[in-house]
């Protein structure tokens, strides 16, 4: 294995569910010259990509289906920032969980839809009410402690909720 090939898995293996472009920036490589080196590494098996919510994320080869879905939703700050909170206050409202973080409704509940269809939040309704718990807390809570978010990745996701909160106005 070359460097570069080498520097890219090694890359994503201390950065597990890294976003492709945070590759890039990382190892400061062309887009086609991480394009290249990726698709040697996907057919020799040692970094597996998957596609979340129109992102391509990076994994090394011994996360399931479910550990990569939670490790590229982990990227996204105002997801972590939920999950966070669920794991630290258990089972809460969306009501709660809205006040707790600062942000809209419609933000905390964008977030929630995500989380919930990748398995990492439950949502339970009683009549007219809605509880939320983190679905796998264990598995959650260790997985959590792997992802430590790069500079960009922290910017973009503040710019986002920056425009969110000045379009809620």
């Amino acid at each position: 294995m070359n460097e570069t090939r080498r520097s890219i898995a090694d890359h994503v293996r201390s950065n597990p569910g890294v976003h492709f472009n945070g590759v890039v920036r990382a190892l400061d490589l062309a887009p086609g010259q991480v394009q290249y080196h990726l698709r040697r590494l996907s057919a020799d098996e040692r970094v597996v990509t998957d596609e979340v919510q129109g992102r391509t994320h990076l994994y090394p080869p011994e996360y399931d289906d479910w550990e990569r879905s939670a490790l590229a939703m982990f990227r996204r700050e105002t997801a972590r920032d939920v999950l966070a909170f669920l794991l630290d206050a258990g089972e809460t409202t969306p009501a709660e969980l809205t006040d707790e973080l600062g942000l809209a409704r419609s933000t905390v509940e964008w977030h929630l839809d995500n989380l919930t269809d990748y398995d990492l939040v439950d949502k339970r309704r009683e009549g007219n009410r809605v509880y939320l718990e983190p679905a796998r807390p264990k598995a959650t809570a260790d997985l959590l402690g792997e992802i430590t978010p790069s500079l960009p990745e922290r910017m973009v996701d503040r710019f986002t909720t920056l425009v969110d909160s000045l379009v809620e106005e």
